[in-house]
């Protein structure tokens, strides 16, 4: 029996009467047998320890019971001391769903022992009628922190760490002793070790490395923390990591890891495992996969790219359509369900990108060589081939089990430089080029149709660090994108819904979906637009006004009507909505703000057990596939399929056809399979080249259109329940657990980037930039210096020449005398003023003395 999840044990016990179990029933009825069941047992204290379980005897469980009034989420809190508890709406008592519309409110005196990004119940105590409450904390159930990343600092009489981040309110104090990492073999600390660095990095040599830590005043350090805060008491902890001063090369990167808790270790068990994975493939492997070796398959990535997992190909077939390959590194080949590599991979969750290393989901010996998609080397892979028609629609695809040998490493800019004509650039890859052109008009295809059904493309420019030839910064870039990262990204996404349409009827799967936003953020969206003369076109809003009993009584006697707070209901808005009106503001001066505003007022993308679609793509089913060396969701869709693949019956060869009709697309599909096994091993096309049977002898190997229209016809709940091999419950644990992960990486990306972009700007103050106001609210206003994504705060006290007041209404700061506004989308000259750096903020002061309107912005229009 493989280890049970915690979820599995609770679901389990809260199925039972009382939502009590004991362990020997457990083992019993969980079938848990051997070594496991010391691991139940210890998962069982674990989650008693947590407050997931409560342990009533020795050996008897129970889930607590919360009242009609509590609730548990995760705490997140302000520097100032107070927090909101962020619930999870799918958990909560009927009576708290109804009534709740954001987060919990919590006192600076309620917060007890918690820290910020701690699980905590929470009782409800007040709810007011526009759905904002407050609360108290009751316990803790599962810490964030085990550890904090901060500056040591001596004191008078204890030696404290001040937290990096600015939502760990407390000083963790550090007893004497505690100093200086233990040494982890023998538990003693030497002198010398004392003076060390602790040598464990990421990458192991880029970050500058001191020889003594004599003085450890102002050392970034990362603390164990050994006793939880309370009412009157700080956190204590002991140093079991020195980092070196933050201003140190590379120290950065290592507090981002730390401080967002990011796993970049890799343990000797699972080391042991990468390093056993054998590169050769046997006869035996080979004799059931499909054979691609011979074809001009290559991998398209950015120059420093080290893992290639997507490789592609295009051909014209004899009707005239396209045929696509797309073909994914079989990562599941090699990481089993279970074993240490794939524990691992799911605690990771993904690979998080820093701008000058990265923290792989992988070891690198899978990641960067046996799985990797190198030229000239034979790999396995999962394969997706398409025919696609001159309108874009996908009229069949297949997807099997290959090998391939990739015939080229190209990037980016080399196959932009074949596109554009390069003579240079096409004599060197004069095998190649025509399949490359081929590869751009289909990409092109592809993007008219997502542009008919609706999808949203932004396209907005990212940032990118430059460095120089010592590693050091040197300034913050736009990154370049050209045809050539457009054609990769059509491709990909045609793949991914492909295996999601094919899987979606068949087995319980995971998808990417992302929900159609909500009507309070289309609200405000629309207020600010229409400042500008804009709007998605979703019509007239339904707003609700209410009252706050509190304004009501304040209001009293005062003969002043309070001011209602209007609450959006439900609109109805399209993805098609928001692309017609990105297509209007394309290359006008207003573009990035409403364009940025636009991304605000959708949702985020998440991981799901349920198909909810997804909104942006205006795509009906879509999922992760193709990229399984750095995200772990796509790795557990290589699973699912490649079950569904071994199921399928014998005559289809281990091969899955779709059609979009059942009875053209055999005709259509056969050239496909006529062409392409001109080029390889005809034994492995046995059974695949006819059209399948009506009635297929495997559930799973109903065709995607008619399973949807099946779905159609049949109401939800008379569908039956699929079954495959992974679970719903378990897909539902795995997709929670990486769209957290995946934040997590997103969050700790992103505020390195905002850490170096200050960092940058620390010897710039008092220059002056041109820059572009992109935020208005009560304290100042945020501008973005023109070209560089680098923003920093006007504070409202800085604008002295006059008495300035922000306007609601119309998203102005305004000044009284004067009557000068500054408002979203004006050009301004600012100068950078300050840097704070406890919070690494920049602050800039105005120099112009009237700020260009937005309708006379005349400087350069970004290029798409």
């Amino acid at each position: 029996m493989s280890l049970l999840s915690d979820s599995e044990i609770l679901r389990h016990i809260r199925r039972q009467p009382k939502g009590t179990a004991g362990f020997k029933q457990l083992v019993r009825e969980l079938g848990v047998k051997g070594p496991n069941r010391r691991d139940l047992a210890e998962r069982l204290e674990r989650l008693a320890a947590s407050g997931q379980l409560m342990q009533l005897d020795s050996d008897r469980f129970a889930i607590p019971k919360a009242a009609k009034n509590q609730l548990v989420g995760r705490l997140s809190m302000h520097r100032d001391g107070y927090g909101f508890v962020i619930p999870n709406r799918s958990d909560l008592s009927e009576p708290l769903r109804s009534q709740l519309s954001g987060d919990v409110f919590i006192a600076p005196h309620q917060i007890g022992s918690s820290m910020h990004g701690d699980r905590v119940l929470v009782e409800v105590s007040s709810v007011r009628s526009d759905g904002r409450c407050e609360g108290r904390i009751l316990r803790t159930v599962d810490r964030a922190h085990a550890t904090v990343v901060g500056t040591f600092h001596y004191g008078g009489r204890h030696n404290y760490v001040t937290p990096i981040d600015e939502k760990i309110t407390q000083d963790i104090l550090i007893a004497a002793g505690m100093e200086y990492p233990p040494d982890a073999t023998s538990g003693e600390v030497s002198e010398e070790e004392k003076k060390s660095v602790t040598p464990h990095r990421v990458l192991g040599e880029e970050a500058a490395r001191r020889t003594a830590w004599d003085d450890l005043e102002g050392v970034v350090v990362d603390v164990e923390i050994t006793d939880w805060p309370s009412a009157t008491q700080n956190p204590r902890g002991r140093v079991v990591e020195i980092l070196g001063y933050a201003d140190d090369f590379g120290v950065d990167v290592e507090v981002m890891i730390r401080k967002h808790h990011l796993p970049h270790r890799f343990p000797a068990g699972v080391l042991e495992d990468a390093e056993a994975a054998s590169e050769i493939i046997s006869s035996h492997e080979l004799a059931k996969r499909r054979d691609y070796r011979d074809l001009p398959i290559v991998t398209i990535d950015g120059e420093t790219a080290r893992d290639f997992d997507d490789a592609v190909l295009v051909r014209i077939l004899e009707n005239g359509n396209y045929e696509l390959q797309v073909h994914i590194a079989d990562v599941a080949h090699y990481v089993t369900p279970g074993s240490k590599l794939d524990q691992e991979a799911r605690l990771r969750g993904t690979s998080v990108y820093f701008p000058d290393r990265a923290v792989p989901m992988l070891p690198l010996e899978l990641s960067t060589n046996i799985c990797s998609l190198r030229p000239q080397v034979e790999r396995l892979v999962l394969s997706c081939t398409m025919e696609i028609d001159h309108q874009g629609e996908i009229v069949g695809y297949e997807l099997n089990e290959g090998v391939i040998r990739s015939a080229e490493r190209m990037t980016y800019t080399a196959v932009n430089a074949v596109l554009e004509g390069d003579p240079a650039a096409r004599q060197r890859y004069a095998a190649l080029a025509v399949g490359f052109d081929r590869m751009k008009d289909l990409a092109l295809i592809l993007n008219r149709k997502r542009q008919r059904r609706g999808s949203i493309d932004f396209d907005l420019p990212e940032p990118v660090i430059e460095f120089d030839e010592q590693g050091l910064m040197q300034g913050v870039a736009r990154s370049e994108r050209n045809i050539a990262h457009r054609l990769i990204e059509e491709f990909m996404l045609s793949a991914n819904e492909c295996v999601a349409q094919y899987l979606e009827a068949r087995v319980p799967s995971l998808y990417r979906i992302h929900e159609k936003p909500d009507a309070k953020r289309v609200y405000e969206f629309e207020v600010t637009a229409a400042t500008w003369g804009y709007s998605l076109g979703v019509g007239s809003l339904p707003i609700r006004r209410v009252q706050l009993k509190g304004d009501r009584r304040a209001s009293q006697g005062s003969g002043r009507q309070p001011r209602p707070i209007e609450i959006p209901q439900e609109v109805h808005v399209t993805p098609r909505m928001y692309q017609k009106l990105a297509q209007k503001i394309q290359g006008k001066p207003e573009e990035r703000i409403l364009s940025f505003l636009m991304l605000r007022s959708l949702k985020q993308a998440r991981y799901s057990e349920v198909n909810d679609g997804h909104f942006a793509l205006a795509a009906e089913a879509y999922t992760h596939f193709t990229s399984p060396i750095r995200r772990y969701p796509d790795l557990i869709i290589h699973r699912i399929l490649k079950e569904v693949l071994r199921d399928l019956p014998e005559e289809a060869g281990g091969v899955a056809i779709a059609r979009a009709t059942s009875a053209s697309v055999a005709t259509e599909l056969a050239p496909l399979k006529n062409d392409a096994a001109s080029h390889q091993n005809q034994d492995s096309y046995q059974g695949t080249a006819s059209a399948a049977p009506t009635k297929p002898k495997n559930p799973w190997a109903l065709a995607p259109e008619e399973a949807r229209s099946q779905s159609k016809r049949t109401k939800p709940a008379e569908q039956p329940a699929l079954t495959g091999p992974i679970s719903t419950e378990e897909l539902h644990d795995i997709a929670e657990e990486t769209s957290q992960t995946e934040r997590r990486a997103d969050e700790a990306e992103r505020e390195l980037m905002e850490w170096k972009k200050v960092k940058f700007m620390q010897d710039r103050v008092g220059e002056d930039f041109d820059g572009l106001i992109i935020s208005v609210t009560k304290f100042g206003f945020f501008v973005e210096l023109i070209d560089m994504f680098i923003e920093g705060l006007v504070p409202l006290a800085t604008l002295t020449h006059d008495h300035f007041t922000f306007h609601e209404n119309t998203r102005q700061i305004i000044g009284q005398r004067t009557r000068k506004a500054y408002s979203l989308g004006d050009r301004i000259k600012v100068l950078v003023d300050r840097i704070d750096p406890v919070l690494r903020k920049i602050q800039f002061a105005v120099m112009d003395e009237e700020p260009v309107r937005r309708g006379k912005l005349k400087g350069k229009r970004r290029k798409k």
